[in-house]
């Protein structure tokens, strides 16, 4: 009889390589040190759960900087802009551009002013102010008083501090060899009536332990050393909003709310020039220091004017550079010596302009060229809207805003990332389209499809933009507007858009029910489909160009043969479609209904597959994962959720402080892409799965824990290759995934057999017929004779040279009495061989000392584990040197350790053979002695668990008997 075992698995995830692209860029250094890297999360935990065990957060890409004027730094020759984005700050090489340094952790609070050292930048948040060096915290200040602090002033030994209550503070260093001022020396507050609020802090050159304090009205000369007041300026008949040092001795520019700047000379203390030249409010003053006289005046309503200050004229102006609802530009400055302007805005844009060298004229004089935009970099001044993957190496991410932007994210190079021009094309007859030369951008972005078979030869990405009856094209490559827009022939508004996985075809979905067909080479309209009375929300094909798929708001899911253009059926669902995904490589899609429900179709067989329940607000978004097992969805309940298909339950979920409205798995499962109603950036998130085993168990709401975003800070989120170093241990039920260890037993109720090789059991019940058959088939023959010198070897080597050399013989007598001696040696061992002497006495194998302690304890455990791993031949030769004589204690100790061994439901099938290897060495004895009481109740107590096999026996053959007449009917 032979029985089979069914054995428990885990189903571990494919684990997918590194990119080739990170590998190239990492060293054996970077990898030893991720490996050592443990750096936690900011997760705030409630519940059970600590955090999402599939998503870990990773970075925030479209960040630049937010209303928070920038600071410049130097470095020699060198320069260094430093910007916020909100509890975090980053550091921005001025020649390029590029992104230097992060902060190396979020700050308590919000980011109020920046303020430069050479190496160091003070950074104001809340009550604190924080040092840093190369974006890692040295020394942290703290205000004894609960206020904000609002400007920095560093020179010298002295940092000085203004909060929002009017107070300020002056910091000294404790050491003349100390880099910066950490130690409090003195403080003073400055009264409303002495001009209200403080705007900035000054230092004029040359003005020795002195500072300028600058309130709406009023200016006020400190000496910081002694804390008196100095000089206290007449009040200013417009609001002040901006202060800048001027180049040149005792001189200040003032700029005011009503657009006028003042230029005061502090050491005659009165205004000696005033210039207005425009109506809003200046929000910033710079002067160029590389020869030329020019004063830069930017505005909250985003436009920068150039002041000639020695022809006292204006030169340029930059129309709305920066948008004016954000509060147009937040700080415009030259660097020193160099002529480039640096300009910020609420925006988040980054911009230079460089002046080229002037043109002279041997009658007018010089002529100043008009600045010339040189590099910029920026992203979504609002919300991102919709997103989506350009590419499928996870270069590029597609995204669109509701500030009416197209942009395309780099997440390898953040220079990389370029907003798609708006530009149109020419007309085909050469012409340029007409129409004012400020053009205002396309209306917001709705949907987005991209096809990358055909990039480079035309147009593949076609976009829906909100209350438009046409779709526009884009081209990736060159990073602009296509040639063509596809309208809806329905005179309906286009709510949805897809292009077929070999990029020929285009669809539109129309507001009123109609698809349209466009060839996105030629523009021109191939096909036309009617079958849907409301919006269709959703159009997919598959990848052989067959089977295309749409869903409308009127619940209707319609499938069609593409080649034939017929209809091949619907499917009526109960509530309206709002979205679909669909998964070309299973052929599966899946669709967001209004009842809060997410159901997967096949598009095969036409039928419903799964229906997902859990979401307890609208659904706002949802993908597939790269193989298609599972589906991660959005809603405004504020939750993340991952759902197993094959087991159709949540087996993630997360809470998160801000609700999700995209979420979108990169084509390589390495990220997971997530925008959110606030902040202007997009969430990377990175997947664990790709390097460990994630465990299917369906987890409820409860468990569910609150995970904060990723930010723009170094440690904002953890390495892509956290999961690859670290234990893949789940936390909550302490299971090592990446450590598969064979279960001995799945159920103590159930019959286990052995997991060993199956020949083991097989050699111990025939080895009979194993030696047997391993007897040699005929006897050894004699050796040949040998020649005469090769006849003598061995003793008799020394035997013959003994002799040769006169060596005395041994007499026949001696000889005789030796052998005898030998004799009744061998006759005494094999005597002493008949009675093996046991206990602790006598010498004993390791096999009959744990079988008598066994006994002594009644506990036979130990000796069973001894007992299952000894070999074929070990086992019968222990058996076999079993004591067999009265009163029969071993053959008794062996036959109720296999009924113990029987008891406990493991190994069956080798106790069975165990039981068979001593009845074949023991098996007359036994029977001989069948009336020995301890004998006869050892083997009715095997009996009793042997029958144990028997009821498995019937169970097989009933199940195989049922299979055979089933597969026969």
């Amino acid at each position: 009889m032979s029985f089979r075992v069914c054995k428990q698995a885990f189903i571990t995830a494919r684990f997918q390589r590194i990119p080739s692209w990170l590998k190239r860029t990492m060293t054996g250094t970077d990898i030893e040190a991720s490996k050592k890297r443990k750096i936690d999360a900011a997760v705030v935990v409630t519940g059970r759960g600590l955090g999402s065990k599939i998503f870990a957060p990773f970075r925030v890409v479209g960040n630049v900087i937010n209303n928070i004027p920038f600071a410049v730094g130097s470095l020699g020759s060198t320069f260094y802009i430093v910007t916020s984005v909100g509890k975090s700050f980053q550091i921005y090489d001025a020649n390029n551009l590029h992104l230097l340094f992060v902060s190396e952790k979020e700050t308590d609070a919000g980011i109020t002013a920046f303020s430069t050292h050479f190496h160091y930048i003070f950074v104001a948040y809340g009550s604190k102010v924080g040092i840093y060096k190369r974006g890692i915290c040295q020394h942290t200040i703290e205000l004894k008083r609960r206020v904000t602090v609002r400007n920095l002033c560093v020179f010298g030994d002295f940092l000085c501090v203004s909060t929002d209550d009017n107070a300020v503070y002056i910091y000294k260093k404790k050491l003349s060899q100390d880099k910066y001022a950490t130690e409090i020396y003195t403080s003073f507050s400055i009264e409303k009536l002495q001009g209200g609020d403080i705007v900035a802090l000054a230092h004029m050159p040359t003005y020795l332990n002195k500072i300028v304090v600058v309130t709406r009205t009023n200016l006020l000369l400190y000496n910081i050393r002694t804390g008196k007041l100095l000089y206290t300026s007449d009040e200013f008949p417009e609001q002040i909003t901006a202060v800048e040092v001027a180049p040149a001795l005792d001189i200040l520019a003032l700029g005011t709310a009503s657009g006028e700047v003042f230029m005061y000379n502090l050491r005659k203390g009165r205004i000696i020039r005033r210039i207005k030249m425009m109506q809003s409010r200046i929000s910033s003053l710079s002067f160029r220091t590389d020869g030329s006289a020019h004063l830069c005046l930017g505005s909250t309503n985003g436009d920068i004017v150039f002041y000639d200050l020695d022809r006292r004229s204006r030169i340029h102006v930059l129309k709305g550079i920066h948008s004016e609802s954000y509060g147009g530009i937040t700080r415009a400055s030259y660097l020193n010596g160099q002529p480039i302007v640096v300009t910020s805005g609420g925006d988040n844009q980054l911009k230079e302009y460089v002046f080229d060298p002037s043109l002279s004229q041997s009658d007018s004089g010089v002529v100043v060229q008009p600045p010339r935009f040189l590099r910029s970099r920026g992203g979504h001044s609002q919300q991102p809207s919709f997103i989506s993957f350009g590419d499928n190496s996870a270069h590029f991410i597609l995204s669109a805003s509701r500030d009416r932007s197209f942009w395309a994210f780099s997440l390898r190079k953040d220079a990389q990332s370029q907003e798609l021009s708006q530009r149109l094309h020419k007309k085909p007859d050469g012409g340029r389209i007409g129409g004012s030369a400020i053009k205002e951008k396309f209306p917001e972005i709705t949907a987005i499809a991209i096809s990358n078979a055909r990039v480079g030869e035309w147009e593949n990405i076609l976009t829906a933009h909100m209350n438009e009856k046409e779709a526009r094209t884009w081209d990736l490559r060159s990073k602009r507007v296509g040639r063509w827009t596809f309208g809806t022939t329905d005179g309906g508004i286009v709510k949805s858009v897809q292009i077929s996985q070999c990029g020929n075809f285009g669809f539109i979905g129309s507001s009123n029910g109609s698809i349209v067909v466009y060839n996105m080479q030629s523009g021109i309209i191939r096909k036309k489909y009617i079958l849907h009375k409301k919006a269709v929300t959703g159009i997919a094909l598959d990848g052989m160009n067959r089977k295309m798929v749409s869903c409308g708001l009127d619940g209707i899911v319609g499938f069609y043969d593409f080649n034939r253009s017929s209809l091949l059926g619907k499917l009526q669902l109960d509530a309206p479609i709002t979205s679909m995904v669909y998964h070309r490589a299973s052929d599966l899609f899946a669709l967001i209904l209004d009842d809060l429900s997410i159901v997967i179709v096949d598009a095969v067989t036409q039928r419903i597959v799964r229906q997902l329940w859990g979401h307890s607000n609208r659904i706002t978004s949802l993908d597939f994962s790269p193989d298609g097992r599972w589906i991660v969805s959005s809603s405004l309940d504020s939750t993340i959720r991952t759902w197993d298909l094959p087991t159709g339950g949540c087996i993630d979920g997360v809470r998160l402080e801000s609700v999700a409205t995209n979420v979108k798995f990169s084509p390589n499962g390495e990220y997971l892409a997530t925008t959110h109603v606030s902040g202007n950036g997009i969430c990377i998130w990175t997947n664990r799965s790709q390097f460990k085993a994630v465990s299917t168990r369906m987890i409820n709401e409860e468990e569910f824990s609150k995970i904060s975003l990723p930010n723009a800070s170094a440690t904002g989120g953890v390495s892509m290759l956290t999961g690859a170093f670290n234990d893949s241990i789940d936390e909550e039920h302490d299971v090592n995934f990446n450590k598969y260890e064979t279960m001995h037993q799945i159920n103590k109720e159930l019959l286990t057999l052995s997991i060993g090789p199956r020949n083991k059991m097989n050699t111990l019940l025939h080895l009979d017929v194993i030696r047997q058959r391993s007897k040699p088939v005929e006897a050894p023959k004699k050796a040949q004779q040998s020649p005469f010198f090769l006849q003598l070897s061995g003793d008799k080597v020394g035997d013959e040279a003994s002799g040769r050399e006169g060596v005395a013989h041994e007499t026949v007598e001696a000889i005789q009495r030796k052998q005898a001696a030998e004799t009744d040696r061998v006759a005494a061992e094999m005597q002493i061989n008949k009675f093996k002497p046991t206990g602790p006495l006598g010498f004993e194998s390791k096999f009959t000392e744990l079988l008598r302690k066994g006994a002594e304890s009644e506990n036979f455990s130990e000796f069973l584990l001894n007992l299952v791993t000894l070999s074929p031949a070990a086992v019968d030769l222990e058996v076999r040197s079993l004591n067999s004589y009265e009163p029969f204690d071993e053959l008794i100790w062996f036959i109720n350790a296999l009924v113990q061994g029987v008891k406990t439901n493991r190994d069956f099938d080798l106790y069975e053979a165990f039981m068979s290897l001593l009845f074949k060495a023991h098996g007359d004895i036994i029977h001989t002695n069948n009336q020995n009481e301890r004998v006869t109740k050892a083997l009715g107590e095997w009996n009793k668990c042997s029958t144990k096999g028997e009821k498995l026996d019937d169970l097989i053959k009933y199940c195989s008997g049922v299979a055979n007449f089933v597969s026969s009917r």
